[in-house]
């Protein structure tokens, strides 16, 4: 059995655009590369009621992983914490690891810069106010800790949303985990192009296909223009070395590859040789 995971990905700033959500693309395949199904990625706002709600959405089906992006960090708009809290029916309390990670930062940066560490404020401290019965993650790059909350089944692990932290701490703490839980099975892919077929043509043979290889996932990726078609053909599966999965991607991709040749199309197993 895959384990899989979702992504909450919190921020008013994803919601109108202002920002492109590159931290739920980076995690959507790094996780998957690694055996990981990622099943949904949520987009909500800087609200704690929202953010609490879209928790207990997502934890009522019992993920093997949670990872959120955003909300960490000291300013008035950083609510994740508050809404994991509220989620869980857990207060919120500083946490004394947490609370050594900040300062240690802080003072790493008053020593770069030849400044006083200066004195211990609220957004200092809420950055390690934390819900009971979490763990604080280190923060390699920045000052915010990530915290890991182990539930029934499902580990949760709230990042921030700076890309260079939330990877740091995810490639640290988070990956280990996946590793483990996704122990000899991997992500395997394939694809190959064609020309000279539309999608609408497409669409039957490959459920044909799909059909015939219950395991294989196929996905057309148009390229070209409609009225000169290009397609990227992508075939995918979750399983273990010993499943043979390459024979079983190579078995679907021949087959699909004989359809399209049968209705006109033209197919490239490498673009190298278009």
């Amino acid at each position: 059995m895959v384990a899989d995971m979702e992504i909450v990905c919190i921020g008013n700033e994803l919601l109108i655009g202002k920002v492109v959500n590159t931290n739920a693309s980076w995690l959507g395949k790094y996780a998957t590369s690694l055996g990981i199904a990622v099943k949904r990625i949520t987009i909500c706002a800087d609200d704690v009621p929202e953010i609490a709600v879209v928790l207990r959405e997502v934890l009522s089906r019992k993920p093997r992983f949670v990872v959120t992006t955003g909300g960490l960090g000291p300013t008035f708009d950083d609510k994740t914490l508050q809404g994991i809290g509220e989620a869980l029916h857990r207060k919120l309390q500083v946490d004394p690891e947490a609370f050594r990670m900040v300062q240690e930062k802080y003072a790493e940066y008053a020593k770069m810069r030849n400044m006083d560490v200066g004195e211990v404020t609220a957004p200092r401290v809420k950055m390690a106010t934390l819900p009971e019965k979490t763990k604080a993650l280190l923060n390699p790059v920045g000052a915010a800790p990530g915290v890991r909350v182990d539930l029934d089944g499902t580990v949760l692990v709230a990042l921030p949303g700076v890309p260079k932290e939330m990877e740091a701490i995810f490639e640290a703490s988070v990956v280990p985990l996946l590793r483990e839980a996704a122990g000899d099975v991997g992500f395997y892919e394939k694809s190959i192009y064609a020309d000279n077929v539309m999608e609408s043509v497409l669409a039957p043979l490959i459920d044909k296909v799909m059909q015939d290889n219950p395991f294989v996932y196929i996905k057309s990726h148009p390229k070209g223009r409609e009225h000169k078609p290009h397609m990227e053909l992508h075939f995918s599966t979750f399983a273990k070395s010993s499943e043979k999965p390459q024979e079983r991607l190579e078995r679907a991709a021949v087959q699909l590859a004989g359809l399209i040749e049968a209705n006109g199309g033209k197919v490239f197993f490498d673009l190298l040789n278009r």
